[in-house]
């Protein structure tokens, strides 16, 4: 974390809570951003960001908060809150100019207004060896039985074995898989290797475990992407309901 800004998470509940303190600019913005990323890897059920003790020297940093919002959208799909009780950080939020944010008053009315019922979700860690993308195929299949999306079994585990094949391919760690069920299917696979995947430069999606493989995932699922983590990185998929 920037020398010019301090953090400090906080769990309650399911939701997690993160407290910044000391200055917002363009540079310490970057350092805010890589710590939302990784707290929304974890996938909460709510993301509240506490402003209270931040001060804001440039009011341009503060779209760090849209570009987080935006991707807690796609995945995990998670609603992200400003606790902002400086009514000058307030005002500069509340203007237009960073897009549609959820503002609150304080941590307490923003955690409240979190809904209560979050989706449905399935997760589990799996070895870096061949077996892996098997499991992930029964979790993937057991996932959409479950919650009675019986046509996404197929393209679920297509996207799940290529996720997972190319994390024994490219990062050969500890893979950890997670099945979540919000506005869409979602898909993730967290990982210890810091490089993101690339699409290959190819027209045939025929090699599994290759970036050629990522392509049926881009060609299935809605969305997809990855984020930094401490420690590596999670590819995630977005399939439509």
């Amino acid at each position: 974390m920037d020398a010019a800004l301090r953090c400090d998470v906080e769990q309650v509940g399911t939701a997690t809570v993160v407290h910044f303190a000391g200055e917002l600019t363009l540079g310490t913005a970057i350092s805010v951003r890589l710590k939302l990323l990784s707290c929304l890897a974890e996938q909460p059920d709510a993301l509240v960001v506490d402003l209270t003790l931040l001060t804001v020297v440039d009011g341009t940093a503060l779209s760090v908060f849209t570009v987080v919002a935006c991707q807690a959208s796609l995945w995990p799909d998670t609603p992200l809150s400003l606790c902002a009780p400086n009514s000058a950080t307030a005002e500069m939020l509340a203007s237009g100019a960073y897009g549609p944010l959820r503002i609150f008053d304080s941590v307490a009315s923003a955690l409240t207004a979190e809904p209560d019922h979050p989706g449905p979700s399935i997760s589990e860690v799996l070895l870096p060896v061949g077996g892996a993308a098997r499991r992930a195929r029964h979790l993937v299949t057991e996932s959409c039985l479950r919650w009675d999306l019986p046509d996404l079994v197929g393209p679920a585990n297509i996207v799940a074995t290529e996720l997972v094949a190319n994390a024994i391919t490219h990062a050969r760690t500890m893979i950890d898989l997670s099945i979540s069920l919000r506005r869409y299917l979602l898909v993730a696979v967290r990982d210890g290797s810091v490089a993101h995947p690339r699409l290959a430069v190819t027209s045939s999606p025929l090699e599994p475990a290759t970036g050629r493989g990522l392509l049926l995932v881009d060609r299935i699922a809605r969305r997809w992407g990855s984020l930094p983590v401490d420690g590596g990185k999670v590819v995630w998929a977005a399939l439509e309901r």
